[in-house]
């Protein structure tokens, strides 16, 4: 599924795991098709990460790291690698307190190292709506019990026709209880506040500069004009080619 998806260059930059999927392969093999993973690690002393050198369980690697203090977001962020045979990639393990009970904690992965902490943590936060959509979908609207087919086209045509039903519920749903969807105020709204183009500021900047010495103090005009060319000749060169196309 996640060759197709890539074959069909569905724009998507991570796939989200919980910890029945969440191995050292399945990682390996997501990160070979060209999608990140950001996932739940089980907290087993099966599961290991070359950390520090050595291969280490993930709870192993919190029991000896140094937590953070303090009310902290997360509790440990260390990088490690996940390794199965000759293959290794980089990931990043996040601690969290579990919200549940405050004594536990929970262990996210990523392998995309470059996100930070808070980013890994509000990415995997959205794969709750995921699990309700499916069951949503499963409960209410027959996903996987209207059809019984064994053909793969008619259990894609009987997916997309219960996806169909949901985005049709939703939009109604969201037309009923969603201030935002009363008709196009929205958008008429944005368009009456579009924004003050850059040169245009500029040269309010400059007007309100001038007004204020005139209003100030007493000068020649020649003196004036000296100044604001002194000024001018010392702005950023970026500024400088602006004004002078509006000049």
């Amino acid at each position: 599924m996640l060759k197709d998806a890539k074959a069909a260059e569905i724009p998507a930059k991570y796939v989200l795991f919980d910890t029945w999927f969440c191995s050292p392969s399945s990682l390996l093999q997501v990160k070979d098709i060209g999608y990140d993973v950001i996932g739940m690690v089980k907290k087993s002393e099966k599961i290991h990460f070359r950390y520090s050198g050595r291969m280490q369980s993930a709870p192993a690697i919190f029991r000896a790291a140094k937590k953070r203090r303090g009310r902290s977001l997360y509790l440990l962020s260390v990088e490690a690698e996940v390794v199965k045979g000759k293959q290794a990639i980089p990931v990043k393990l996040v601690f969290v307190r579990n919200r549940n009970n405050r004594q536990d904690y929970l262990i996210l992965v990523s392998t995309d190292v470059n996100l930070s902490e808070e980013e890994i943590i509000k990415t995997y936060g959205k794969r709750w709506n995921i699990e309700v959509f499916f069951k949503m979908c499963k409960s209410y609207l027959k996903l996987g019990k209207e059809s019984r087919t064994m053909s793969y086209d008619a259990m894609t045509a009987h997916v997309s026709i219960v996806l169909a039903r949901y985005m049709l519920l939703s939009l109604e749903q969201r037309r009923k209880t969603d201030k935002r969807s009363i008709g196009e105020l929205f958008y008429v709204s944005c368009d009456e506040l579009q924004d003050l183009q850059y040169m245009d500021a500029l040269i309010m900047v400059l007007k309100k500069l001038v007004s204020m010495i005139t209003e100030k103090w007493l000068f020649l005009e020649k003196e004036l004009n000296a100044m604001l060319d002194s000024f001018l000749e010392n702005l950023p060169k970026l500024w400088h080619r602006c004004l002078e196309r509006c000049a």
